[in-house]
């Protein structure tokens, strides 16, 4: 898997492009899924795991990688289904989420392709609450699922949704309600992570699950005779997003003359190096990386401050 991690350039040329690398997998049988080629650092034979006592589960083992002690969790466990047996002949797939690192145990990994966000897609009605997708999409007519890993690690390794004592300023909470925040996030984990954050900070909150949808409904405003810029205190949108991802959303309302005021936060599980670069090139205003309560609560409050302060 030496194509895996291409250089820099050719990935970045996909930024505002609306288009996406995935890497498919398979696990315990013929179904393909997906990953953004983005989370991945390297795809590697499964080597040899130390089991942890006391660990999740999921959690097969640990295994000693470039030098460091990465946890390597069973995708198959972790969604509901039978362990992966033969260790020997499975592969890890590690990748950073959260500026964390880890290794998902997959059976046998395919190929990378090139794809439109366009053609993501999210989860058929009728998938239930319980399940584990964030996304479908096809590829050579064969269904691919893509995993909410988000969920998965949140089950395995929940992160404190708290917000440390001494980080909320009472004065700025006082002049909070009334203040509206668009969230988008396709991640039902995460939309409720921000929910409770953002509340406990005073705002309101509203919540869409794709770009398509965040754009649809700026452009409602406007044509409702609002200013989103006005009307919104700011946008915080995930990346990756099925139909249209964060990148390509904020591209467009800086095009559109009607929405570039809105002020844009990029909240996002795609930790890297390539991450500041992209920020600049789609002109969004900020980037946090996913989920740091303490951080995205000061920095809506250092926006509630600066409204006012005009």
């Amino acid at each position: 898997m030496a194509g895996v991690m291409d250089t820099v350039d050719r990935r970045t040329q996909l930024v505002g492009q609306n288009r996406l690398e995935l890497l498919l997998f398979r696990l315990d049988g013929s179904q393909l899924y997906g990953i953004n080629v983005f989370k991945v650092k390297e795809v590697l034979q499964c080597p040899r795991l130390t089991v942890m006592p006391k660990s999740n589960h999921v959690v097969r083992g640990v295994a000693n990688i470039r030098g460091g002690t990465i946890p390597i969790l069973d995708l198959s466990l972790a969604t509901g289904r039978q362990a992966l047996r033969d260790l020997a002949q499975s592969f890890v797939i590690i990748t950073e989420y959260n500026t964390k690192v880890q290794g998902f145990l997959v059976h046998s990994v395919e190929r990378i392709v090139n794809l439109n966000w366009e053609e993501i897609l999210p989860p058929p009605k009728g998938t239930g609450r319980d399940h584990y997708l964030t996304a479908v999409t096809r590829v050579d007519g064969r269904m691919v699922e893509i995993i909410d890993v988000e969920k998965v690690l949140a089950e395995v390794a929940p992160t404190s949704e708290r917000i440390s004592d001494g980080v909320l300023d009472a004065e700025v909470q006082r002049r909070a309600p009334g203040k509206r925040v668009l969230v988008v996030d396709d991640s039902s984990v995460a939309r409720k992570q921000l929910l409770r954050c953002l509340e406990t900070v005073g705002v309101e909150v509203l919540a869409l699950p794709d770009g398509r949808q965040a754009l649809d409904y700026l452009r409602q405003m406007v044509e409702a005779g609002s200013r989103p810029a006005d009307e919104l205190l700011m946008l915080i949108s995930d990346i990756e997003m099925p139909e249209m991802d964060g990148y390509t959303l904020t591209a467009e309302i800086r095009n559109d003359s009607r929405l570039h005021d809105l002020h844009i936060l990029l909240h996002t599980s795609l930790s890297g190096v390539f991450n500041q670069a992209m920020v600049r090139k789609v002109g969004a205003d900020d980037f946090l990386a996913k989920f740091r309560p303490d951080d995205l609560a000061a920095r809506v409050m250092e926006r509630i401050r600066a409204v006012d302060a005009r």
